[in-house]
């Protein structure tokens, strides 16, 4: 069953168009991949699908219902959450603090136990509560981040270049919080500069270049495709891996 379907979306900024009508969607369990590289419109798509910029044209549905244009709060409330590039944590909060607002649509009851779950995928933030979130780690700001968007117990979980700046023994980390997020049956929409990592956890992916779709596919397709190859992974075909 889908979760997200997009039709023809556009985004724009002033004269310049980020996104040329794309057309995507993602379905219940499932995490999908937006892959291309700087500048070809993967986070733009995002700001547009969480209400931070509003579509040029197009229509964005989420289970069912029409959500063209609505703001950021109103996504949220809906069951859409976004993990941004560069994290964007509240560095002069705690780790609780963050982690609350991430829950502001929750109701009490709801927090609580988004709070026990949030701390169950990620220990090291338990015993780190009451630090201030700027003082931690990159590695540890990211898990903050991811922890604070599933506080609002999202239906669909974006996420914005989670790899960015962090260790590879981190980066590994997240990707398998990223797998047993979807093995428990949540959507994600993910945009990765990674290729190898994302397409190692998504089952599908589309390919943006200039803001357009030049390429979808299964993940095993678009790692065997030539042009992903050699444009994304650095090699052709045939090469060593």
């Amino acid at each position: 069953m889908s979760v997200l379907q997009v039709a023809g979306l556009s985004v724009r900024y002033g004269a310049i168009q980020a996104v040329r009508g794309i057309s995507f969607e993602v379905n219940e369990g499932e995490c999908v991949t937006i892959l291309g590289a700087n500048g070809a419109g993967k986070s733009s798509t995002l700001k547009a699908l969480a209400g931070l910029l509003r579509p040029a044209s197009g229509q964005v549905t989420f289970e069912a219902h029409r959500v063209t244009g609505l703001a950021a709060h109103q996504m949220a409330r809906l069951g859409m959450s976004l993990v941004p590039e560069g994290r964007q944590i509240f560095s002069t909060l705690t780790i609780r603090e963050n982690l609350e607002l991430g829950g502001y649509t929750q109701d009490l009851a709801s927090n609580r136990q988004g709070m026990e779950r949030v701390l169950s995928i990620f220990p090291p933030l338990e015993p780190r509560l009451s630090t201030l979130a700027g003082t931690l780690s990159g590695g540890e700001q990211q898990m903050l981040a991811v922890g604070r968007a599933l506080m609002a117990q999202p239906r669909l979980l974006m996420m914005d270049e989670p790899s960015l700046g962090l260790a590879p023994i981190v980066t590994g980390q997240i990707f398998q919080v990223i797998r047993e997020i979807v093995a428990a049956g949540m959507a994600v929409l993910l945009v990765e500069q990674n290729v190898h990592r994302a397409l190692e956890v998504a089952s599908r992916g589309y390919v943006l270049e200039l803001g357009e779709v030049v390429l979808e596919g299964t993940a095993e397709s678009l790692l065997a495709d030539d042009h992903v190859r050699l444009a994304y992974l650095g090699h052709g075909m045939g090469e060593a891996e």
